[in-house]
């Protein structure tokens, strides 16, 4: 029997886990993380009962991974093995920062090693593992100043995504790298089809939980809390969705609410929140919503049932119109495109790791194929608005750059381009609320010329 099924089988009594068993399984998805596994893929193989502390241990854990990975070279001459190693390391993120640690630091410490002796591919080397741990905790001072000059141990991310950052954004790049090390605020998206932002906020209110008016339908919660106990979510009266990803629809749709009905393509739509939010402020509309992936276009299909909304759900590869284009075309077309997700690093601290320098370029290339294919499918006169949750500008300002030079007859329109966090954004349909803590986006408003 593994660990992980021992500890699920003792905990189904109710009885919380015992912390070795949750730093087993927390090293585990680091490994995982650092052999190119989802940290999402690697929690739905967690048993339940563990799922939770083992989520917040890995969030923790891969926020400080470029600290720890330094220490443990300062530790140790020679890498031990890749379980060793991912448990070491672990431990060292949790505990470096005594003032940010989860637990006690002897704690960690010894339930570290516990950890190590409980587990056949580390058992031979637990002594290893403590010796290295005790060692850091009398020399604490000296080995962090060690590596404070190191940048994937300063900033927590890899070298050349740091590098990335300060070309890219020479003014806001500490900014940005500060921001993905923070939990991100849970926002909500009301359904203006049932309530006001107004109306919504007072029956918050009034269970005791506060909520703060951001963009044109949002609301930032000063404190998360399980969707189930929302008011009316299970009836769709309200989303949850980034106040940077709120922005999509609006901007789009901005002063078209009353026209004519129309025809519009949210391309790469899965998981449906654009989709559900598109209906929701034009719910007259044609929506046609693709995703490549058939088994997240059930995650539209049930999004959209929740909003009581309805759409057309193809899964088909945006980027070949004539496997699934009825040659009518569109009037709007919101192509939120493939991308790094360097932007929501702070919701998936595993993607600073799983990402390599070659990746933006790659898809960058993607995204322009992905423009290439779609602008002829929009009428004249019609609306695409090019989207990525990355803040690289080879995702964003030079990919839509390169794409107004080669197609003249489209017009870029009032756009926000990179949002940054912290930053006031331009551009933006927010009426009187500005976003509030928000995800790193872009966006760019393109308009096909008439003629």
């Amino acid at each position: 029997m593994t660990q992980l099924a021992q500890s699920s089988e003792q905990t189904s009594s109710g009885q919380s886990p015992p912390l070795w068993r949750l730093l087993q399984a927390t090293a585990a998805a680091v490994q995982a993380t650092r052999q190119g596994r989802s940290l999402t893929a690697q929690l739905e193989s967690v048993p339940h009962e563990l799922r939770p502390g083992v989520q917040a241990l890995s969030f923790h854990a891969l926020r400080q991974l470029g600290r720890a990975t330094a220490l443990r070279e300062q530790l140790a001459a020679k890498t031990p093995s890749p379980p060793a190693d991912a448990l070491l390391c672990t431990a060292l993120a949790l505990c470096w920062n005594e003032a940010d640690a989860p637990y006690p630091i002897h704690t960690l410490v010894n339930q570290t090693v516990e950890a190590a002796r409980k587990q056949r591919q580390t058992q031979a080397q637990s002594g290893f593992i403590n010796a290295c741990l005790r060692r850091f905790m009398r020399e604490r001072e000296a080995l962090l100043k060690q590596t404070d000059d190191d940048l994937e141990a300063r900033w927590n991310h890899p070298r050349w995504w740091v590098e990335r950052l300060q070309a890219d954004h020479p003014l806001h790049w500490q900014q940005l790298l500060e921001v993905a090390q923070k939990a991100a605020p849970m926002t909500l998206r009301v359904n203006r089809l049932h309530h006001s932002v107004a109306a919504y906020q007072q029956q918050l209110e009034a269970i005791g939980v506060g909520a703060l008016a951001v963009g044109v339908q949002g609301l930032q919660l000063t404190k998360a809390m399980p969707v189930h106990q929302l008011p009316g979510f299970s009836k769709g009266h309200v989303s949850v969705q980034d106040a940077a990803a709120q922005v999509a629809a609006p901007l789009l749709l901005q002063g078209m609410e009353n026209a004519k009905p129309w025809r519009i393509l949210d391309a790469c739509a899965a998981p449906g929140g654009k989709t559900g939010h598109l209906l929701e402020i034009y719910p007259h509309a044609h929506v046609l919503a693709l995703d490549v992936d058939a088994s997240r276009c059930e995650r539209i299909h049930q999004n959209l049932q929740r909003l009581g909304l309805q759409a057309e759900v193809l899964a088909a590869d945006a980027g070949q119109p004539a496997q699934w284009w009825d040659g009518q075309a569109f009037d709007a077309i919101l192509l939120d495109a493939p991308c790094t997700a360097s932007g929501i690093v702070r919701r998936h601290p595993d993607v600073r790791w799983l990402r390599r320098p070659t990746d933006s370029g790659q898809l960058a290339k993607t995204q322009a194929a992905l423009l290439k294919a779609l602008w002829p499918l929009l009428v004249p006169g019609g609306r695409l608005l090019y989207c990525t949750c990355s803040v690289f500008k080879a995702e964003g300002d030079e990919t839509v750059q390169a794409f107004l030079q080669s197609n003249t007859n489209a017009l870029l329109q009032p756009s926000p381009g990179h949002l940054i966090p912290g930053q006031l954004p331009i551009g933006l349909p927010v009426e009187d609320n500005p976003l509030g803590e928000h995800d790193g986006f872009y966006y760019a408003l393109l308009e096909k010329r008439l003629g």
